[in-house]
């Protein structure tokens, strides 16, 4: 079910009668990611912080995000469950929101001390369960699957950037 408006070709590794969810690649992936985030969580409990908590931390450390809308966007969330979680970092004493000098309806997001020290934990706690996930593979192996996730992540994002149209194809 090809449409002239796809900007990618398609294949044809599935078809609505022999789809599973033992051979689907997103659920696979979702499985994935889901033991991933349990490992990390469980890891990070002795510093009190949630999936939701840590990845904010770990955005704003690295300076990938300064706002509210920007961390939102980025982490495809809400952005009220983005201000909750938040909220609950600020209380915890690991962020602050700063009003910006240029732009008053603009506020800015930085880590308090404890927050950066809180931050820095996370990428070693990220690198040892992803680690063990990879146990058994090959540099090999990882680096052409760490290639092969990168070249779906950029045909999904040229399907979000194609125009709408009436295929089969869902956003």
């Amino acid at each position: 079910m090809s449409s002239t408006n796809d900007p990618l070709p398609r294949a044809d590794f599935y078809s609505a009668e022999g789809y599973t969810q033992e051979e689907s690649v997103g659920a696979v992936l979702k499985g994935v990611i889901g033991s991933i985030t349990h490992q990390v969580d469980r890891r990070l409990v002795d510093h009190d912080l949630t999936h939701a908590q840590w990845v904010p931390l770990f955005k704003l450390a690295h300076g990938e995000c300064g706002t509210v809308a920007e961390l939102a966007r980025t982490l495809q969330s809400d952005p009220g469950a983005m201000t909750r979680a938040l909220d609950r970092l600020e209380a915890k004493g690991l962020v602050a929101r700063v009003r910006s000098s240029e732009d008053r309806r603009v506020v800015n997001l930085e880590l308090t001390e404890a927050g950066r020290e809180v931050a820095a934990v996370v990428p070693a706690v990220l690198a040892e369960v992803l680690n063990l996930h990879l146990a058994g593979f090959s540099k090999e192996e990882w680096r052409a699957l760490l290639s092969m996730l990168k070249r779906m992540r950029a045909n999904g994002d040229a399907l979000r950037a194609a125009p709408a149209n009436n295929s089969a194809t869902p956003d």
